[in-house]
């Protein structure tokens, strides 16, 4: 990706976030999409998989997840928190995501969660041509977008749902729960966007 990086920030306060993301549970976390979510184990990928929080929770249900982190403080202190059999790392990133693509694999659900809004406007278009080719027929994608202040030394940006929405339509995907307006959890200000898309059998 050319210019600022979309993780800037993040190895610098790696251990801070570790703790804060950890505090925070899986079921409370996505307690909006749990009943979308395969109860058979599944393929999943989870895409700026961060502490592994998420990738832990699926492995521990008995899906199979691909975690994808491209900042290395983060994903060597969640392969320490999360040790499992059933989750591979993988060190990409968006809006490529050169790695996890060229594999050709698809997924049942693709995660996406707290890493839109680190890309800007071309880079979203090109993410969605990338993450959209890893849905597999029947399968999901959840993507959250955040609403709100910046935090200092963050690369951010606004991005709507109609934007989102519209990217996803073009490529296949279709909507099937849209959240506006969900309380962020410990932090003042900030609201997210839920939104689920399905690729049709």
């Amino acid at each position: 990706m050319g210019g600022r990086s979309a993780n800037e920030g993040y190895a610098r306060q790696a251990p801070d976030l570790l703790r804060r993301y950890e505090s925070v549970t899986f079921a409370t976390a996505h307690r909006a999409i749990l009943h979308l979510i395969p109860r058979e184990p599944c393929d999943v990928v989870d895409i700026g998989a961060g502490t592994g929080r998420d990738a832990a929770a699926l492995a521990e249900m008995g899906h199979r997840v691909v975690a994808v982190e491209p900042t290395a403080e983060m994903r060597s202190g969640a392969m320490a928190l999360h040790p499992s059999p059933r989750i591979e790392w993988l060190d990409d990133r968006l809006p490529d995501l050169a790695l996890l693509t060229a594999r050709g694999e698809t997924y049942d659900l693709v995660m996406l969660t707290a890493v839109w809004m680190h890309l800007d406007k071309k880079q979203r278009r090109r993410a969605m041509k990338n993450v959209s080719s890893l849905v597999r027929k029947g399968g999901m994608m959840s993507l959250t977008l955040r609403h709100g202040p910046v935090p200092a030394g963050r690369r951010m940006f606004e991005v709507s749902a109609e934007e989102t929405v519209g990217l996803a339509a073009a490529r296949g995907l279709d909507v099937v729960l849209q959240l506006e307006a969900q309380p962020s959890l410990g932090q003042v200000g900030v609201t997210w966007t839920r939104l689920v898309f399905k690729r049709e059998e």
